[in-house]
C-alpha cells in the first residue's frame, strides 16, 4: 500500500493548532457529505471566511494519514482530510484501483472520473457547510491523492486557488480533458518529488514538470533526497509556500 511515510525532524515549528483536541477536530460520516472526512477549524485567521485546505491521501491509506500534517500547516486554514470512496480493505481506501500487469500498472478511467466528480461535489459541500472562502480552496495530495489534486484543479479551472502535489504524477489523459487552458493562467502549483522514489520514479515527477510547464500555470517544482515520503525539508518548503499564497491573497484583498 502506498501510504505516506513521514520523516519530520523534531525541530520543525508547530502551529498552535491542537493535534488531538476533540472540540476542534470533527470526524464526519453522515449523509450531509459525499465523503467521510476529518476537519480541523482555523486557529487564527483573516477577516471573513477562512481559506480551505483539502488533503487527499494516497492508495491504501485513509483520512487519518495526511491529517497528521495539520499541526505543521498554516493555522489560518480550515483543514479537511477526505477518505477516498473505494474500499480496499478495513481502514484502507483508494481513489481508483490499480491493476498490476506484466505491462505495468493499469487503471480504469471511469474510476478516476468517478472520484473526480465526487471530489468536485464534495468541495462544494464543505465550502458551504464550513463557510469557507470559495475563492481560496487549496488542494494538497500525496501519491494517488496528488494525481487527483492535479486532475481536479486542471479539469475544473477556477475551482482551486492552488495545488500541492507530493510524490505523484500528472495522469496522461488529463491534458486532453482541460476545457480552457487560458482559465489556468497563474494557477499556483507546487510539485515535490523524491529523487529516490521507488514507487513513482523521479522520471515521472520530471515528466509532470514538463507537462505542467506547457500550461500557463505558476509552477514550483522541487526534488528532494528522499523516497516515496514527505521529509522535513519538503514539508517545510510546502508549509512556507502555502503561507506565502495566503499572505499574497490577503495583501491583494487589502489593496482592492
Amino acid at each position: 500500500m502506498f501510504k505516506l511515510r513521514l520523516t519530520i525532524q523534531p525541530r520543525i515549528a508547530h502551529s498552535t493548532r491542537p493535534e488531538n483536541d476533540a472540540k476542534d477536530i470533527h470526524r464526519m460520516s453522515d449523509h450531509t457529505f459525499s465523503l467521510f472526512h476529518q476537519a480541523a477549524p482555523p486557529k487564527s485567521g483573516l477577516e471573513g471566511k477562512p481559506p480551505l485546505l483539502l488533503l487527499l491521501h494516497g492508495y491504501g491509506a485513509n483520512e487519518d494519514d495526511l491529517f497528521s500534517l495539520a499541526p505543521y500547516l498554516d493555522e489560518r486554514f480550515m483543514i479537511v482530510s477526505a477518505r477516498a470512496p473505494i474500499t480496499l480493505q478495513p481502514a484502507s481506501y483508494a481513489w481508483f484501483n490499480l491493476g498490476f500487469t506484466p505491462q505495468g500498472i493499469v487503471v480504469k478511467p471511469e474510476e478516476v472520473e468517478g472520484s473526480r466528480k465526487i471530489l468536485h461535489k464534495f468541495i462544494g459541500e464543505i465550502v458551504e457547510t464550513y463557510q469557507c472562502d470559495p475563492n481560496a480552496v487549496y488542494l494538497m495530495g500525496f501519491s494517488q491523492g496528488a494525481m487527483m489534486s492535479l486532475s481536479v484543479a486542471l479539469i475544473y479551472p477556477g475551482l482551486a486557488a492552488g495545488v500541492v502535489a507530493m510524490s505523484g504524477r500528472l495522469m496522461p489523459q488529463i491534458s486532453s480533458k482541460i476545457p480552457d487552458k487560458d482559465a489556468l493562467i497563474g494557477l499556483p502549483i507546487f510539485v515535490a518529488h523524491g529523487e529516490n522514489d521507488a514507487v513513482i520514479p523521479i522520471s515521472q515527477g520530471r515528466d509532470t514538470r514538463a507537462k505542467l510547464s506547457e500550461l500557463p500555470v505558476d509552477l514550483t517544482y522541487r526534488e528532494y533526497e528522499m523516497g516515496h515520503e514527505i521529509s522535513y525539508e519538503s514539508l517545510e518548503d510546502i508549509a512556507g509556500w502555502l503561507k506565502d499564497r495566503l499572505d499574497h491573497s490577503s495583501a491583494a484583498t487589502i489593496i482592492n
